[in-house]
């Protein structure tokens, strides 16, 4: 049985912590030992495991230095985190899931992130991604070779199926600019359809949004899920720096879907949301998926379908099986 130590202080996806969700679908498997543990923050429960000095060696392991976690801990095989600490290992392999890739970009390069990757993939950690477009961008950002990258789907949680929903509900993920340029649109069609625009942003995002003087709910990322409940329609917009998280639980809420047409969202969604090429075919798409029952019923079909991609339990099987796949590589 593969012993896995899993940092639950992991991607904060927009819809929910995906680390604990993908922590609960593994120990459901009933096939490996799993090790719960917090690089961050304080523990949250008794089987969490308790990191001596935590708090002293976050800034080291932001920077892949200091104490090696494996330790600290229980006897492991392997080591998975996904936050923004990355400590090293001594004697097991390290698997980093990278969900956010705007740190590598050349508008908001940050130095540290960059090293300390590079850091970690030199001692022999293997990078996690969410698409094959991702991992083409790290490669190129970090200069690594395909083999050091793996591609895995994020889970996305469990979410209710939205019936009766009448709001126009768009999801802000990145550059804020990117809503502005459609913002006019959207405000125009939801008032000719007589119906609630809701926006899910960061807190940033929102502050700003307000001040805006939008006519507009705005609504944080941690209540994205009320927002969803409302949605007769989504609106996913994003750089196309993280995974479409809040877009694939629209699909999975059966609710039909729009996104801006990056090469993230082209891999993960086409054919299961309406992907947007240029602004203006914004506001033509929504009046298609409010108005037209046939082909909402199209996508929400698509939709359930390709959410159940991205289920915990099997995330959780892909991940069970490249646990397994290091853990033995390691050994030999």
């Amino acid at each position: 049985m593969v012993r896995v130590g899993l940092d639950l202080d992991g991607s904060l996806e927009s819809m929910n912590n995906s680390m604990q969700d993908l922590a609960t679908a593994l120990s459901e498997r009933g096939d490996l030992a799993l090790v719960r543990f917090r690089t961050s923050s304080r523990r949250a429960a008794s089987d969490e495991a308790r990191l001596a000095l935590r708090s002293f060696w976050i800034p080291w392991w932001r920077r892949s230095r200091g104490r090696s976690i494996d330790t600290m801990l229980a006897p492991v095989d392997v080591v998975h985190v996904a936050g923004p600490a990355t400590p090293p290992t001594k004697n097991v392999p390290l698997l980093i899931t990278v969900d956010d890739l705007r740190p590598l970009r050349s508008e908001e390069r940050t130095h540290q992130r960059v090293v300390q990757l590079q850091r970690a993939v030199g001692r022999g950690a293997v990078l996690v991604v969410s698409s094959r477009a991702a991992r083409h961008e790290v490669m190129a950002a970090l200069n690594l070779e395909r083999a050091e990258i793996v591609v895995v789907r994020p889970p996305v949680g469990h979410v209710d199926v939205t019936r009766s929903g009448t709001a126009l509900v768009v999801s802000v993920t990145g550059l804020a600019e990117r809503f502005d340029a459609l913002a006019k649109d959207l405000q125009s069609f939801v008032h000719r359809h007589d119906a609630q625009l809701i926006v899910v942003a960061s807190t940033t995002v929102g502050q700003r949004l307000r001040a805006s003087g939008i006519t507009a709910a705005i609504v944080e990322r941690r209540n994205s899920a009320s927002a969803l409940a409302q949605a007769r329609c989504v609106v996913h917009i994003s750089d196309g720096a993280r995974f479409p998280s809040f877009a694939v639980a629209a699909l999975a809420a059966e609710v039909p879907t729009v996104a801006l047409a990056t090469d993230i969202n082209r891999e993960l969604l086409n054919g299961a949301a309406a992907l947007l090429h240029h602004n203006d075919e914004a506001v033509v798409t929504l009046e298609d998926l409010w108005t037209n029952d046939s082909r909402r019923a199209i996508l929400i079909a698509a939709g359930r379908a390709r959410a159940a991609d991205f289920s915990p339990w099997n995330v959780a099987s892909v991940y069970a099986a490249l646990y397994a796949d290091v853990a033995q590589r390691s050994s030999v």
